[in-house]
């Protein structure tokens, strides 16, 4: 959930125009959509019901019966706390990128607060007993923050993966010096010690070309990436388990507008939680490396992006968000089965909306 190029600053106020165009067009709480307006979306299953929380005015939640019918619950928060706004300057409200989780019997959530085109920014943590306890969800506090100045990383866009020795693991980060990985203890706060590290970047170190692996390199032009962050085009991981491996679902390019909007996703994957991320040709996302997996078709969806991925009912599910053409652009969710082709790598049919 994060704009941060030059473009996005001259298109700011447009982006908060649609955004407030989606959510009129979602409605008032209680409304029920077969193609619900989000961005950022990540899922959870709690007794049969399946929920969605997305970036929003506090959080946006919905619910479902069925897993196609989504029904408008509100935000999560009810009160943002005071500990964000004083570590972010200048945010107010709109929580981005949510996360869920269920460890060691409770549900947490992570979340982002920050500004565009800012890495003064935190991940806070939420948790609760019960999803359909709407009133239940308790501050954490922060896990994790950066400063502009300070940090050349950026602390928006949580994921918590847990490894296979129950070890908890938050994977990080939006353009910058890229994805971070850093180790948790069992309260999901950073381990004593422990420090984030770049495990994926958009383009090699110290490179300003677009990586051999989409063609014939070139230049980026000039403005079109936010002098602040830089032109590493990298943002929203998510690591998902499967038959040994951690793979590692990135998304590639710009968000956030519209139908000039350029996103896509690309993964890798490793026999280790700590990488290294290699792609099918054996290339690390440390170096620009990455499979493409989803991107639009320019017929339905003009661009997608910012995944996650979860093991429902024995199938492998995919969310994410697309631009929809007929939408003029508007940010609707998009959900997938996964399935995996002879070598393990994931796949996708075409686009479709549920």
């Amino acid at each position: 959930m994060k704009r941060y190029f030059i473009f996005a600053w001259a298109l700011l106020m447009i982006g908060i125009d649609v955004s407030a165009q989606e959510h009129s067009r979602q409605g008032s709480d209680g409304k029920t959509f077969l193609t619900p307006f989000v961005h950022d979306p990540v899922m959870a299953v709690e007794k049969g019901k399946t929920y969605i929380f997305a970036t929003g005015m506090g959080i946006d939640e919905l619910s479902s019966a069925d897993g196609v019918t989504f029904r408008t619950e509100g935000s999560v928060f009810k009160t943002i706390p005071k500990w964000t706004h004083d570590s972010v300057p200048g945010f107010e409200k709109h929580v981005w990128a949510p996360d869920i989780i269920r460890y060691h019997g409770k549900w947490y959530m992570a979340y982002s607060c920050s500004t565009f085109g800012k890495n003064t920014s935190v991940i806070g943590l939420l948790s609760n007993d019960r999803l359909a306890d709407k009133d239940g969800w308790k501050d954490e506090g922060c896990i994790i923050s950066s400063r502009g100045g300070r940090d050349n990383w950026n602390a928006i866009d949580p994921n918590i993966v847990i490894d296979d020795q129950d070890h908890p693991w938050l994977v990080f980060g939006s353009f910058w010096d890229g994805i971070q990985l850093v180790k948790l203890g069992n309260t999901l706060h950073v381990a004593k010690g422990e420090k984030p590290r770049t495990i994926a970047r958009r383009f090699a170190f110290n490179t300003r070309e677009v990586p051999e692996s989409e063609g014939d390199p070139k230049k980026l032009t000039p403005g079109s990436y936010n002098l602040n962050a830089g032109q590493n085009a990298i943002e929203a991981p998510f690591i998902f388990k499967h038959h040994g491996y951690y793979y590692l679902f990135v998304s590639w390019d710009y968000c956030c507008q519209g139908m000039k909007s350029t996103y896509r996703v690309v993964v890798g994957r490793s026999k280790n939680v700590e990488g290294p991320y290699l792609d099918n040709r054996g290339v690390d996302m440390l170096d620009g490396g990455g499979v493409p997996f989803i991107e639009g078709d320019k017929k339905e969806f003009e661009a997608t992006g910012h995944c996650a991925a979860y093991t429902i009912d024995h199938k492998d599910i995919f969310i994410c968000h697309g631009y929809s053409v007929a939408l003029d652009g508007a940010s609707v969710l998009v959900k997938k089965e996964i399935k995996w082709d002879a070598q393990d790598w994931p796949t996708l049919s075409s686009c479709e909306k549920k």
